[in-house]
């Protein structure tokens, strides 16, 4: 996998919203946190617009997109919201200009369709974390933030979770790769599908019933996307639902009896995903995870 380069000062971050809507005020803030960093920032043409569910027309959203990921005087595109629409323009892109010259492309949620399409296809890492809502002035000054840039920056980020009677104790060392459940169950059999053997799975989700995230990870599993795995880290899980009549396995339960028994290392509550300080994650970095009693470390290397 490759990094896209480190940002300096003085470099041109571009915000465009290729999913949902997002409010323009929401956007100008970020924008001006961005700019206290010491970065240019660009404000597409799809902030602020309205196409019933989504941000504009898929045409629109596709050309916003396009021109910054063609436009080499930017070197990371922030994409203002997830909700849903990545995957219906992910195949009008084209990643020519991209691929010759690689640029930072950050998000979550919904985001995780071209961070799957990217790195499978082109080999290049991405940002998993924060998106436009979480640049407020209140947040300005908290860790999460903090690693959100340093990561852009080129420095190193260590990450650590509490202890939980469902981890598996381990040990491992590879490439971070995974997303948003959902969205990896998605493009499962598409030329966007998440390739995790041989490295690190990452998985968080919100707003899903209990029963559809056990029926996801089966529709991953039978799909081969487990095999080989190093280890499993767990990001939040919010929000979820049951059914009138119980399914009868909470989250931890439901993700153990996936992954506890296949002999690797098993991390959960790691702070990333839709939770209010979601910590970024290099999807395509490669990473040090170990499992304790005590809880778990990570460890972004490169």
């Amino acid at each position: 996998m490759q990094l896209p380069k480190a940002l300096k000062k003085g470099d041109t971050i571009a915000i465009t919203c290729p999913s949902g809507y997002i409010d323009k005020a929401v956007v100008l803030e970020a924008k001006q946190q961005l700019e206290a960093w010491g970065f240019k920032v660009l404000v597409g043409a799809t902030v602020a617009k309205s196409d019933n569910y989504f941000s504009a027309p898929d045409e629109l959203r596709l050309k916003d997109l396009q021109k910054y990921l063609d436009d080499p005087g930017v070197a990371a595109i922030l994409m203002g919201r997830g909700g849903y629409g990545m995957s219906r323009i992910i195949d009008g892109l084209d990643f020519s200009a991209f691929a010759r010259q690689p640029k930072w492309i950050c998000g979550f949620s919904d985001i995780t369709v071209i961070h799957n399409h990217i790195q499978r296809n082109y080999g290049v890492a991405t940002l998993h974390g924060p998106m436009c809502s979480s640049f407020t002035k209140e947040n300005a000054k908290k860790d999460f933030l903090k690693a959100y840039k340093q990561i852009l920056t080129g420095k190193p980020v260590h990450y650590s979770a509490p202890a939980n009677k469902y981890n598996v104790p381990g040990k491992a060392c590879g490439i971070l790769v995974g997303g948003n459940l959902a969205m990896l169950a998605h493009l499962s059999g598409s030329s966007s599908a998440m390739n995790a053997h041989g490295k690190i799975l990452f998985i968080e989700d919100i707003g899903e019933h209990l029963y559809n995230i056990d029926r996801m990870l089966y529709n991953l599993k039978r799909a081969g996307a487990f095999d080989q795995l190093l280890a499993v880290v767990c990001g939040g899980f919010t929000d979820l639902e049951d059914t009138t009549r119980p399914f009868g396995q909470d989250i931890y339960q439901i993700l153990n009896h996936h992954f506890g028994t296949l002999g690797i290392p098993l991390a959960f509550d790691m702070p990333s995903g839709h939770i209010d300080e979601n910590w970024p994650l290099c999807l395509g970095g490669r990473y040090e995870v170990e499992v304790k009693k005590q809880g778990t470390t990570l460890h972004f290397l490169y």
